[in-house]
């Protein structure tokens, strides 16, 4: 059984193993990576052998640097890596390559529906129904999309937002305040199993599932990186931030939304935090913009968009799709029922 790795920023940590008896009885590791001395690769495929089958990435790790001298040096990996591939070979945890991914364009509505498919989306993907999948938002109104643990009277200016007509909605994931009028945000999100951020801490799985994107911002002549936890910039600031999170069922619901064209001084009056986040950085004059995306890239959003889809359908194996009529029907009822309640908006006040 062979599993492989690519370690973000790093090299490919390939591993052949067999088992028998619930336990590893050879280990082979491989790859484009630098270890020195040269004999502690006999010691990482030591370390290994006899290890459980249901070993975690941790107890892998573990068993490897426990192995391995001080005076070791591993270039481009890590003995987390070796363990992802270990998990990867046995079947535990995958690959892009073992998927095929649902791809659904830019659908204009509601921005509430985007905020209520993500649920209904990931509520689908736990029970076998659909692919994982990768889809576009677009809306035909302005909304605020506040994190799922972020404090409404905190971040909501209540006088601001009735006075730009601005509706708030809370999401199921955690992160901050996402400012979005139509056409201002490309927005997209990722729902995948758990099983391919499979041993990777919260932390790096935001940075390998948007690897895709940063590939594709390349091709647009944006040179971007990722800054820990949950930002993409380039060389003149940050341009996008994402957000996470693990739902029942082994799912994970990952999206991002990248700056195209803000109106900064709306945002300013709409959002209590923006106040601060901004000031140091001189968007205190009249008709300011925050246009990463526009700027960086001189292109059109909707060919921004078609570059992101271009990308990821050459990158990855995936099949294109509408919403269906259940996934919509049940996003409506839950933008009924929950996502336009005080309830759930105002849960923390």
């Amino acid at each position: 059984m062979r599993g492989e790795y690519k370690v973000p920023g790093g090299k490919l940590v390939a591993v052949d193993v067999q088992t028998e008896d619930g336990r590893l009885t050879e280990a082979f590791i491989s790859g484009d990576f630098f270890l020195e001395p040269d004999e502690a690769l006999d010691d990482i495929n030591g370390a290994l052998l006899g290890m459980p089958e249901n070993a975690s990435v941790a107890d892998l790790a573990a068993a490897i640097t426990a192995r391995l001298s001080p005076e070791t040096r591993m270039i481009g990996f890590n003995a987390e890596a070796v363990g992802i591939a270990v998990r990867r070979a046995l079947g535990h945890a995958t690959d892009w390559s073992d998927h095929t991914f649902d791809v659904i364009g830019p659908v204009t509505m509601d921005p509430r529906m985007h905020v209520a498919l993500d649920e209904v989306i990931a509520g689908e993907l736990a029970r076998g129904e659909i692919n994982p999948s990768l889809r576009i938002w677009d809306w035909d109104q302005p909304l605020v999309v506040i994190g799922s643990f972020q404090s409404y009277r905190n971040e909501i200016d209540d006088e601001g937002r009735a006075k730009h007509g601005i509706n708030v909605v809370r999401r199921i994931t955690g992160g901050g305040a996402m400012f979005m009028e139509p056409g201002n945000c490309v927005t997209y999100s990722l729902v995948v199993p758990a099983s391919l951020v499979e041993g990777l801490s919260f932390e790096r799985s935001y940075e390998f599932l948007d690897q895709w994107v940063m590939g594709a911002l390349a091709e647009l002549g944006v040179n971007a990186r990722y800054v820990p936890l949950n930002d993409i910039a380039s060389d003149e600031g940050k341009i996008a931030g994402a957000a996470q999170r693990r739902v029942t069922g082994g799912v994970v619901v990952h999206h991002v939304t990248m700056a195209y064209d803000i109106d900064a001084d709306k945002m300013l009056e709409v959002l209590r935090i923006g106040r601060e986040k901004l000031s140091d950085k001189g968007t205190k004059s009249a008709n300011k913009r925050v246009d990463p995306l526009r700027s960086q890239t001189q292109l059109p959003r909707d060919e921004i968009l078609e570059a992101f889809l271009t990308h990821f359908e050459g990158r990855y194996e995936t099949a294109r799709r509408d919403y269906t009529d259940d996934e919509l029907a049940k996003a409506k009822h839950l933008v009924e029922t929950k996502f336009s309640s005080d309830e759930w908006t105002k849960r923390i006040p």
